[in-house]
């Protein structure tokens, strides 16, 4: 009996990582070693050829690239691959995307299926703070006002407020999922009515303010939502309403937010993104009705944790044929 031939190791599918070269692999090294245990990972960076000269020798085949944090996707770029067939993004947004790409079939994915839940506790916590003035308190109590000042102002209740919600998907679910369970009531605005939704709907974002008492932007940032939370928006939401803001930045103009919070015109805000980061309005610092934090929604273990799996997921299901998950819609 004759012996058998040895195999040929099975080639890995082809991965291109595209991240700015002050970016890093995510990643703990355990994981970077399953990636390349399953999955050739092209890195242009970590090879001495010329990034154009590699690119070029690679591109016929890329069918999948892996973005690692903001790094950004120009038409121009995906114009260099041509038989690119997934974006496979590692953050929730996408606005550092070509999003046009959709019209070559080029499916993307994000990470808002992995970061949603603890996003939606952060948009949570930051409207408990607003309104409970928790970490205004927390100044009062150590900067010794308490035995001087004795009585400190009084905050408000989160039940039976009224919540409208900007961009009802995997994060803004989680969010009316968590303030439901305080008795609050939802309604929302998105690019299009949720069928299996029974929460109101409103077409656009001034209607949603003037029937609510909190905004919570959880939308992606495009050049239809940039600065649509603007001066209209603040003052139909009224002078006790809050604005909280786990989105983007540019979502809200920000230079019309400080006005109204600073003129008395809002209730008060909770922010982790901004315009300009990190540069935060200075104006801000001194008021006891805004909460601040460093665009933080996302950084705890388990969303990079849960960041991993969906990553190795995906591209498992697209090198067999099988379907994806966390699939941005182009509608």
């Amino acid at each position: 009996m004759a012996d058998k031939e040895p195999q040929q190791p099975k080639e890995l599918p082809i991965v291109l990582v595209h991240r700015l070269p002050s970016y890093k692999i995510p990643l703990d090294p355990s994981f970077r070693d399953q990636l390349r245990s399953q999955f050739h990972m092209l890195d242009p960076h970590e090879s001495p050829e010329p990034y154009d000269s590699f690119l070029a020798r690679h591109a016929p085949f890329i069918r999948v690239l892996m973005t690692i944090g903001y790094s950004p996707i120009s038409a121009e770029f995906l114009e260099r691959l041509p038989v690119l067939e997934l974006i496979v993004a590692t953050s929730a947004g996408l606005n550092h995307i070509d999003l046009p790409c959709w019209s070559r079939g080029i499916v993307v994915t994000n990470a808002s299926l992995a970061f949603a839940e603890d996003v939606a506790d952060c948009a949570v916590g930051l409207l408990i703070d607003v309104l409970r003035r928790i970490s205004a308190a927390d100044r009062f109590v150590r900067g010794r006002l308490w035995p001087v000042k004795e009585n400190y102002p009084l905050g408000f209740k989160l039940g039976d407020k009224r919540v409208g919600i900007v961009g009802l998907g995997s994060i803004g679910s989680e969010v009316a999922k968590r303030l439901l369970a305080f008795g609050c009531t939802i309604a929302y605005t998105s690019r299009n009515k949720k069928q299996s939704v029974s929460f109101p709907f409103y077409a656009n974002v001034r209607d949603l303010a003037a029937n609510s008492d909190v905004l919570v932007l959880c939308c992606a940032l495009t050049k239809e939502t940039y600065h649509m939370i603007n001066k209209d928006v603040m003052v139909a939401l009224g002078k006790d309403g809050v604005i909280i803001n786990v989105g983007r930045g540019s979502l809200i103009n920000e230079k019309e937010l400080v006005q109204c919070l600073v003129g008395g015109e809002m209730g008060g805000a909770g922010l982790d993104v901004y315009e300009n980061e990190p540069n935060v309005p200075k104006e801000l610092f001194g008021l006891d009705n805004v909460v601040l934090s460093p665009h933080c929604a996302v950084m705890t273990p388990e969303s990079f944790e849960a960041l991993d799996q969906l990553i190795v997921v995906n591209l498992k299901a697209f090198f067999s044929n099988k379907p994806l998950v966390s699939v941005v819609s182009n509608e």
